[in-house]
């Protein structure tokens, strides 16, 4: 543990190493409570500044990265924008699906397959139908520098409900070239399914709401799915048990997926999916109803995953990313995460063995809705706004 300190110290300065320290201590006194480390502004720390990039976007939601290093975005009402030279090339990109832009619905999530150079595929994730019967969809389309081809759904929720809430969605690739995209559990009280709340699909395993599905990248259902075997579970389902997933990140040293998760009335989740595992929603939550009763007395339970990290009150998670780059070499390793509700990014520092040692808390003054490492190894953020921006965090020059 001495060690653990020193190098803590040694990356983040004194003051903000005496929080590391106080969160080193939770997490070895506690190892079955999640951590709710403490959370401090690093911008006192200084080394960084925060820079404009653009303004403009409508709700921006997602981003992702062309090879000659121009920049995709969503936006939520049903644009797909693209960026060349650090400008917003004023038309949007042709041929994106119709979409339900209505509450938390909309264009989502944007993805290029990881051999993108050979086949030029783009992913979406998307609200499809109307405000009586809509469901997610996964599209994939060729994209030719101008417009996207042939574009086909590849995946949709099997079941369609009501309402405007908790549609997911983000798309993760793993090192097999299967995608991981998380899938909401439809709403909450009083919204229904089936006759009983539409949450509780969440532990439904024939249900694809509140789940991580895992599929090939043509949107078939791989063999070696944990379910695939299973009579009464569908063989998309990954890992389950989840309220509304955001956030997926894969740590490349170690190749364990992580994932935020919105909570209700606080109770916002850390979590590290694995395939087969419940992660509890909403039999095991620390979340209150937005009445403010319980929604459940257990907070953790025999054969449910608890999470990392928990957040009370909440921030809101959306967007997450491991820092890779190498501009910021305190940050190396890092996972961030931003918070709708909290207005900032949290920078979270993890041990070896992924449990989390500290947070703190940077400071952006609009909702983040997604947060990524740039290919230039800077961190870029969309702020959730009518006016919304992207944001560079980057080095502040010598001497400023």
């Amino acid at each position: 543990m001495k060690a653990k300190i020193s190098r803590l110290m040694k990356r983040a300065g004194s003051a903000i190493a005496l929080s590391l320290i106080a969160s080193c201590t939770v997490a070895q006194n506690s190892p079955n409570t999640p951590t709710t480390a403490p959370s401090e502004d690093v911008a006192a720390a200084g080394g960084f500044q925060k820079t404009t990039v653009l303004t403009g976007l409508e709700h921006p939601w997602s981003m992702a990265w062309l090879p000659d290093g121009a920049m995709l975005i969503t936006e939520r009402p049903g644009r797909l924008r693209i960026v060349r030279n650090g400008a917003l090339v004023p038309t949007p990109i042709a041929g994106v699906p119709p979409v339900l832009a209505v509450g938390q619905g909309g264009l989502m999530d944007v993805s290029l397959h990881p051999r993108f150079a050979q086949n030029r595929f783009v992913y979406l994730t998307y609200s499809h139908g109307t405000i009586d019967a809509n469901r997610t969809r996964v599209a994939r389309a060729t994209f030719d520098g101008k417009a996207l081809r042939d574009l086909r759904v590849i995946f949709e929720v099997s079941q369609a409900k009501q309402g405007e809430q908790h549609f997911g969605s983000r798309i993760l690739w793993l090192p097999d070239n299967t995608m991981l995209v998380a899938i909401g559990d439809g709403g909450n009280p009083p919204l229904r399914l089936g006759g009983d709340l539409i949450r509780k699909q969440a532990q439904n395993l024939r249900s694809r709401l509140g789940k991580i599905v895992r599929l090939a990248d043509d949107g078939s259902i791989p063999k070696d799915n944990p379910f695939v075997a299973a009579a009464n579970a569908d063989p998309a389902v990954w890992s389950y048990g989840h309220r509304n997933i955001q956030g997926l990140a894969l740590d490349p040293a170690t190749n364990r997926v992580w994932a935020t998760e919105h909570g209700s009335r606080g109770g916002d989740e850390l979590n590290v999916p694995v395939a087969s595992k419940n992660y509890g929603w909403p039999v095991v939550t620390h979340s209150r109803e937005y009445s403010g009763g319980e929604i459940s007395n257990l907070r953790s339970q025999p054969g449910m995953v608890d999470p990392k990290l928990v957040w009370t009150p909440s921030i809101a998670p959306s967007g997450l990313t491991f820092y890779t780059g190498s501009r910021f070499g305190q940050w190396k390793g890092d996972l961030f995460a931003g918070g709708l509700v909290s207005r900032d990014v949290r920078r979270i520092d993890l041990d070896d063995k992924g449990n989390v040692l500290s947070q703190q808390s940077i400071n952006i003054g609009q909702r983040v809705r997604d947060v990524r490492t740039g290919p230039d190894g800077l961190l870029y953020i969309l702020t959730d706004e009518p006016n919304g921006q992207l944001i560079r965090l980057e080095p502040r020059p010598a001497g400023s």
